[in-house]
């Protein structure tokens, strides 16, 4: 039977306008709290006498301006809700406008969680608890469980040309706290500075410096980081994203490859890999990790953020023998290890084969969102050339002709609540401008309304 909302309809706004402002109405007034499940669109077409497509377009709608959120194979329910109003005319306090919130979220870096495998996961934690339980339940080796080591070492030697012993895979809590464990144990090493890629995530810097490990910017033009500045900088070892840069979308030339493998080898230095999205690369299969030409010298990073979820909390590293005993003491001094029950979860997916399906699932939406977007702003010509960035990952660099005209479009975008990350944000070390702009994210209710904002506040 379905809830009954108690809406009532204003015939002056047509069916589907004066549906949107009750339900509106009834969130905003808190009679719809954050989480309640709503009727299908069948059943409240039937409750109001409407047409169950009109029902639909309003669900459609109202997810896309973030009242409502839809859980696939689970129904719509209120969105959980931001403690300003949403109406942007609203002001505080003090007469200031109040930020206008996110209805379209076009931030990169967020995978579509609406993929999740949830029967496949749910599966693969059965057979783990089914098995040996107390492997999953109780404390289990700093470097993670066995098993889950052996699996994802055939795993990335297989998908990314990794030459991965399992004795030399450590499970950490997401690619941060990898980054964290690795900048702790060069920082004991006697490392003092490290090479970062600018642009590139602020976050890695910031973890660097707060162990004592100085980041020193390293530039990047269409043929990726610039690998014949890192004997200038005097550093004791570079990070890298050289499969899908963040957030410039080139790929590491091979040139450069060879040229950043001979330099760690020179200097007796650390290559740290950051291989975030190498699963989605979609003209042609990925390069291979460099790890596989020098595994002796490189620190090889992932994590399943992107490809599952980023609040499955697990990442992995795997890291050269020399700096193996260290990066294994700082992971025992964080947090003893990360979650077993979720890294043999892992393992079962993976060796199941559900994690190879899933992924391909995941490839192939993500590209039509990508061409879907390329082929909306083709129309405006803000298409970058095909030959600058690859089509691959979860975001697109839109190139602006000035960090003035990139700030005015950040700003103009926020305050019709289209999110998306000015090339600002990452720390470019000259005038480059640009939108940095995630295609994962939104629901596939909410994928169209907001490419269609995104376009409409782009001219």
């Amino acid at each position: 039977m379905s809830r009954d909302l108690h809406l009532d309809l204003d015939p002056r706004f047509g069916v589907r306008g004066s549906l949107e402002r009750a339900l509106r109405a009834a969130v905003r007034g808190g009679r719809l709290v954050p989480g309640t499940r709503l009727p299908s669109s069948r059943g409240l077409a039937v409750d109001l006498g409407v047409a169950r497509n009109t029902v639909a377009e309003v669900y459609t709608q109202l997810v896309a301006e973030g009242y409502l959120m839809s859980r696939r194979s689970a129904g719509t329910f209120v969105a959980p809700r931001h403690e300003a109003s949403r109406d942007p005319m609203l002001r505080g306090a003090a007469g200031r406008r109040l930020p206008v919130p996110v209805r379209y979220d076009l931030r990169p870096g967020r995978p579509n969680l609406d993929l999740f495998p949830q029967a496949d996961w749910f599966a693969a934690l059965r057979r783990v608890l089914a098995g040996d339980y107390a492997s999953a339940l109780g404390y289990t080796d700093s470097q993670g469980a066995p098993r889950a080591r052996a699996v994802l070492a055939e795993y990335l030697a297989r998908v990314r040309g990794v030459e991965a012993d399992p004795d030399c895979v450590v499970l950490c809590s997401g690619y941060r706290q990898g980054v964290a464990l690795v900048a702790s144990a060069l920082s004991r090493r006697g490392v003092t500075s490290v090479a970062v890629e600018a642009p590139g995530l602020p976050e890695v810097a910031e973890a660097f410096g707060h162990h004592g490990v100085q980041p020193v910017p390293l530039g990047v033009d269409r043929h990726g980081a610039r690998i014949e500045e890192l004997d200038l900088l005097g550093v004791g070892g570079v990070v890298l994203t050289p499969a899908h840069q963040f957030p410039m979308g080139v790929a590491l030339s091979p040139a450069r490859r060879g040229a950043l493998v001979d330099w760690a080898r020179r200097r007796s230095a650390v290559i740290v890999e950051d291989d975030y999205d190498a699963e989605f690369r979609y003209d042609r299969q990925p390069v291979g990790a460099i790890q596989g030409l020098a595994p002796e010298r490189v620190v090889y990073a992932g994590s399943v953020s992107k490809t599952l979820a980023p609040g499955i909390r697990l990442g992995w590293l795997v890291v050269p023998r020399y700096l193996l005993a260290a990066v294994v003491e700082e992971k025992r001094l964080a947090d003893r290890h990360s979650s077993a029950l979720d890294q043999l979860a892992l393992a079962e997916l993976i060796a199941s084969g559900d994690y190879d399906r899933h992924i391909r699932r995941a490839r192939a939406q993500y590209r039509r969102r990508r061409d879907e977007l390329n082929a909306g702003m083709s129309v405006l010509r803000l298409v970058p050339s095909p030959a600058d960035v690859m089509q691959a990952g979860l975001h697109t660099l839109v190139p602006l002709s000035s960090p003035t005209r990139e700030r005015r479009l950040v700003a103009r975008l926020a305050a019709a609540g289209v999110a998306v990350n000015g090339l600002a944000r990452y720390g470019p070390p000259d005038r480059s401008a640009g939108l940095v702009v995630g295609y994962a994210a939104p629901s596939q209710h909410a994928w169209r309304p907001t490419v269609e904002a995104l376009l409409a506040h782009l001219v």
